[in-house]
């Protein structure tokens, strides 16, 4: 019975796209000139096991594509082929497409056919103009049945330590792997003398031959210094679809062996190149260029995000269950109950290992963001006439999985923003005293418990007077109105606010930082900004770990209780009578640390009654969100705990100044504090 191979799908596909996010990143490092074998290798070995795969499971047109461009690369790796800017951009386009055919075969949609047929003549003209080139090489003939010598390199002709004998018996199902056997010979012939003789005595008569399938094999001879590994790595891509025998003939240097007698056959003069590829009853698994069906080098097993998902959430009950039972705990009396209280603190600490276990699963490094912005950049500075340099600095730092995926679309436009913005033009740059090339960088680290992502460029900077005079011309602020840096930097986060003297398709039109504030938000985040006029700017993006269970402080305000997060608390204190003062227009402020802090009442903003009102009879808790800082007002404070966040915009609404709320060890609901949030809804009250 044939096996369905489509339980294999899901995992190719996988596999395919992080196979093309390597083979882009191998494209860009090429440079102009002579192919760098492992770059190039790289790149092949991609291209040949999508092709492999593709012809596999049935996808002719993925299969059809990738074979031409399998062929040009192939003369790349062959050395018969110069890597030129215009060859490069060719084979991007050519990751472009196959990433989109995969997903259009993926998605069940139509494939974009003109694109595919131009893209793949493009592949095509630039095959046949390198080989109307008189610097080519000739390939050796290998298909006939008389022995073949190819020509060997200057190097291998000087010495030939040893002839290697391989016995090459593929099965029939091999062209439907997508491999190529005049491939494997030509590679052969590049490392060494080969003699090769074909074994056609299997071949039916042509009335039944199915082209499909291979029915020759060979014996050859290779005379190269080349060790035996090299002379298996040809054949890596056939394991599984072949009898393969090496064994090394010890001979006379100057005495070449004289090959076996050939079996009587008509001459053959080549496979098939492009076979129509056939589903089989094998699951791809068990051969090189299919799916892994999840699995990885054995070390590791692909796990869908559901289950991943499910698994944290039974964990983050599993928290509030560990709460609840450590607040019961400590009410019982009793001789018993310091043997239970030590249990349950074991318990505490088993949950936090778990949790901690349970978050790392979902762990990923930020590289699977970074990795998409060098092409970016290069076809962005192409276009815009510039020559920009990307340094990429942290990109194994860790952040959970949910956020990576949200932060991508915010990270992009402040890229964008920066190769069109901040770098200048090179003449101009070079007035300036800078090098033509301008610099963009993207850094991740861990601080605080958080993780930052920095942005940042040694373009022209911020022009702080023109973002004013934009402001007052749009009557956002007054023409007397005196304004900190930090104000100013703020202005750009306001929906349609640009400064840009000209819209184009790329940027200019005031769309996009608000909604990159907006997306850092929704992920309990900041942005702040520090930009220096002809030096440049920076961005800075300060994260969560994780968006599931966050470390916070307990406090009280009246009857209700509500969880800071500990990241965010400076330092909490006990004002004396006569240490507050207030502000026409800012209301409230203390003196903390050489400046004014205002306050912000809690009870004043969720409307609750407080169990006092005077100042110095509650605490102030000093929070910092977004470069700000204030006191918050409580009653008082109740203790650290983790809590597991629920999200109130599920079943609720968005709560300004509010990320989300949880179930305490008492089954009561405590609202999670948005610091940031708060702040600015402190702010406006302020200003009201």
């Amino acid at each position: 019975m044939a096996l369905d191979l489509a339980q294999f799908h899901d995992a190719f596909f996988d596999e395919s796209y992080e196979a093309l996010d390597s083979m882009e990143a191998a494209l860009l490092k090429l440079n102009v000139g002579a192919p760098e074998p492992e770059l190039i290798g790289t790149i092949f070995r991609v291209a040949h096991s999508i092709k492999g795969g593709s012809a596999t499971f049935g996808f002719s047109e993925v299969a059809s594509f990738t074979h031409t461009c399998e062929t040009l690369l192939d003369e790349l790796r062959g050395n018969r082929m110069q890597v030129t800017r215009s060859l490069t951009d060719l084979l991007l386009r050519s990751v472009d497409v196959m990433r989109d055919m995969l997903r259009s075969v993926q998605n069940k949609t139509p494939v974009d056919a003109q694109r595919v047929a131009d893209l793949q003549f493009d592949l095509e003209v630039a095959i046949v103009q390198k080989n109307q080139a008189p610097a080519a090489a000739p390939a050796a003939p290998v298909a006939s049945t008389a022995p073949v010598a190819a020509e060997p390199s200057a190097e291998v002709k000087a010495s030939g330590a040893h002839c290697w004998h391989v016995r090459f018996r593929p099965y029939q199902q091999l062209f439907m792997r997508g491999n190529d056997p005049l491939r494997m010979l030509r590679e052969l012939a590049e490392i060494g003398d080969l003699t090769a003789v074909v074994d056609a005595s299997n071949l039916p008569s042509l009335t039944d031959i199915d082209p499909e399938s291979c029915f020759l094999c060979w014996d050859l001879r290779v005379r190269t210094d080349a060790t035996r590994e090299v002379i298996e790595q040809v054949f890596d891509w056939a394991e599984g679809d072949c009898e393969l025998k090496i064994e090394e003939e010890v001979v006379a240097a100057a005495e070449p062996q004289p090959a076996p007698a050939p079996t009587p056959v008509a001459e053959v003069h080549a496979a098939p190149e492009a076979p129509r590829p056939q589903v089989v009853g094998v699951p791809a698994a068990e051969h090189n260029d299919g799916p892994k069906q999840g699995l990885g080098d054995g070390s590791s097993i692909r796990v869908s995000t559901e289950k991943i998902d499910e698994l944290m959430n039974t964990v983050g009950e599993l928290v509030i269950t560990q709460s609840m039972l450590s607040q019961l705990g400590a009410k019982i009396p009793g001789s018993v109950a310091e043997q239970l209280r030590a249990g349950l603190a074991q318990l505490e600490r088993n949950v936090r290992e778990l949790q901690e276990s349970v978050m790392r699963v979902r762990m990923l490094p930020v590289s699977f963001v970074f990795s998409r912005f060098p092409r970016m950049v290069r076809d962005l500075s192409q276009r815009l006439g510039k020559q920009v340099e990307l340094k990429v600095s942290g990109d194994q730092t860790e952040l959970d999985k949910t956020v990576l995926e949200k932060v991508g679309d915010p990270l992009v436009h402040l890229v964008r923003n920066s190769v069109d913005h901040g770098i200048e033009m090179p003449d101009v740059r070079v007035a300036a005293g800078k090098p033509a090339t301008g610099t963009v960088c993207l850094d991740a680290y861990h601080k605080g418990g958080n993780i930052t992502i920095e942005v940042s460029d040694d373009g022209g900077g911020l022009n702080r007077d023109r973002i004013i005079a934009k402001a007052r011309a749009r009557g956002l602020i007054s023409a007397t109105e005196p304004i900190s840096d930090a104000e100013v930097y703020e202005l750009i986060f306001l929906a349609g606010f640009s400064t840009a003297e000209q819209t184009t398709d790329i940027s200019g039109r005031g769309v996009g930082m608000d909604v990159v504030r907006r997306n850092i938000k929704e992920l309990g985040g900041s942005i702040e900004v520090r930009s220096e006029l002809g030096k440049g700017s920076r961005f800075i993006i300060t994260l969560p770990l994780t968006l599931a269970i966050v470390d916070g402080q307990s406090v009280s305000v009246g009857t209700e209780s509500y969880i800071v997060p500990l990241i965010t608390i400076i330092e909490s204190l006990q004002l004396k009578a006569g240490m507050v003062n207030c502000v026409a227009g800012t209301g409230e402020v203390f003196w903390f640390r050489d400046r004014y802090l205002p306050i912000v009442r809690l009870h004043d903003v969720f409307g609750v009654r407080p169990r006092t009102t005077q100042l110095h009879e509650g605490l102030i808790m000093v929070v910092e969100g977004e470069g700000r800082r204030v006191g918050l007002f409580v009653d008082d404070l109740l203790g650290q705990q983790q809590v597991v966040i629920k999200s109130l915009e599920t079943n609720f609404r968005r709560v300004e100044g509010v990320s989300g709320a949880t179930i305490l060890g008492d089954g009561a609901v405590a609202l999670i504090l948005d610091v940031p949030g708060l702040i600015r809804v402190a702010g406006q009250r302020a200003a009201a």
